[in-house]
C-alpha cells in the first residue's frame, strides 16, 4: 500500500513537472514572438494617443480602456483565424507575412517621405472633434487601426512558433496578445496623463518650488517624448518589415540579397569585443534601408495620387 501510494506520488510529481516544462515553455515562445513584433508594438504605441487628442481630458482613460477592450477582442478573432491557418493553409503564413512586411515598410517609409517634404508646417488635427458622438468616431476608428497592427503582431508570433504544438502555439499567442495590449495600452495611459500631472504639480499650492519644477519639466519634455516614440516607431517599422520580406524571398528561394546582409553581418562578427554588435547593428540598418528603399516603391506614387487629388479638389 505505501509503495503505490510513492509510486502515485511520483507520478504526480512528474506531471508537475511536466506541467511547469510546458508554461515555461509556453512563457519562452511568447517571449521570441514578442519580441519578433517589436517594430509593430513600437508603433502601436506611438500612434494610439493621437485618438484621444481634442477630447476632455476626464475621458482620456475611460476611451483607451474602451479601445484595449476592442484590442482584445481583435487579437481573439485574429488567433482563431491564424490558427486555422496555421493547420490547414501553413502554406499561407510566408505571402501573409511578406505582405505584413510591405506594409510596415509603406508606412514607415510615408513617414520619413512626409517629415522632409512637409518642410516642419504639417501639423496632424485631432482624430475628431468635440462633439456628442466624438467618443464613439475615436473608438471605432482606434479599434480599426489596431485590428491591422494585431494582425501583424500576431502573424509574426504565430511565425516564431508554427512548428510547434497546438497547445503550445495557443498559449503563447493568447499571451502575446494580452501582454503586448497590456503593455502598449498601459504605456499609452501613462504617456496621455503626463503632462495632465505635470500641470497638477505646477498649480498646486501646496506643491514645493521642486515640484513646480519637475511639473513644468514634464509639460516640456512630453511632446519630445512622444516624438521620440514616433522616430522609434517609424524606424522599427522600415527595420521589422525589410528583414520580413528579406527572410520571405529568401524562404521563398530567392536568397540573393539575405545572403548579402547574412555575410556581411556575418564578416563583422569576428571582431573582437564588438563583432556582436556590430554584426546586429548593421543587420538591422541594411534591413531598415532595404525597407525604405522597398516601401518608396509603394509610397511615392500612392503620395503623388493623394497630392493630386488634393490639389485638384482646391
Amino acid at each position: 500500500m505505501a509503495g503505490g501510494l510513492a509510486a502515485l506520488l511520483d507520478d504526480v510529481a512528474a506531471i508537475a513537472k511536466l506541467a511547469a516544462a510546458s508554461v515555461d515553455d509556453v512563457a519562452a515562445a511568447a517571449g521570441k514572438a514578442s519580441v519578433k513584433a517589436v517594430g509593430v508594438v513600437v508603433d502601436d504605441a506611438a500612434v494610439t494617443p493621437q485618438y484621444v487628442r481634442g477630447l476632455s481630458p476626464k475621458r482620456e482613460l475611460p476611451i483607451i480602456w474602451r479601445i484595449s477592450q476592442g484590442s482584445i477582442l481583435n487579437k481573439l478573432i485574429i488567433i482563431c483565424l491564424a490558427l486555422a491557418m496555421n493547420q490547414w493553409t501553413p502554406w499561407l503564413l510566408t505571402p501573409l507575412l511578406m505582405l505584413g512586411g510591405t506594409y510596415l515598410c509603406f508606412e514607415g517609409t510615408e513617414k520619413v517621405i512626409e517629415h522632409f517634404t512637409s518642410r516642419g508646417n504639417h501639423e496632424e488635427k485631432p482624430a475628431v472633434d468635440q462633439g456628442k458622438d466624438a467618443e464613439k468616431t475615436v473608438i471605432r476608428g482606434a479599434v480599426r487601426t489596431d485590428f491591422i497592427l494585431s494582425a501583424e503582431i500576431i502573424v509574426i508570433a504565430l511565425n516564431e512558433v508554427k512548428d510547434k504544438s497546438f497547445g503550445l502555439i495557443l498559449g503563447a499567442l493568447i499571451i502575446t496578445a494580452f501582454v503586448i495590449t497590456a503593455g502598449v495600452y498601459g504605456a499609452v495611459a501613462v504617456l496621455v496623463k503626463m503632462d495632465d500631472v505635470g500641470i497638477s504639480l505646477m498649480t498646486r499650492k501646496r506643491t514645493t518650488t521642486v515640484g513646480k519644477r519637475i511639473g513644468a519639466g514634464l509639460v516640456r519634455a512630453m511632446p519630445k517624448v512622444m516624438e521620440f516614440i514616433s522616430v522609434v516607431g517609424t524606424l522599427a517599422m522600415m527595420w521589422v518589415g525589410g528583414h520580413l520580406f528579406i527572410q520571405g524571398l529568401a524562404d521563398l528561394g530567392w536568397s540573393p540579397i539575405y545572403d548579402a546582409v547574412h555575410n556581411v553581418s556575418h564578416a563583422l562578427s569576428g571582431i573582437a569585443g564588438i563583432g556582436g554588435f556590430l554584426a546586429w547593428t548593421t543587420n538591422t540598418v541594411l534591413s531598415m534601408l532595404f525597407g525604405f528603399l522597398w516601401g518608396s516603391v509603394f509610397a511615392m506614387p500612392i503620395m503623388a495620387l493623394h497630392q493630386r487629388k488634393s490639389n485638384a479638389a482646391n
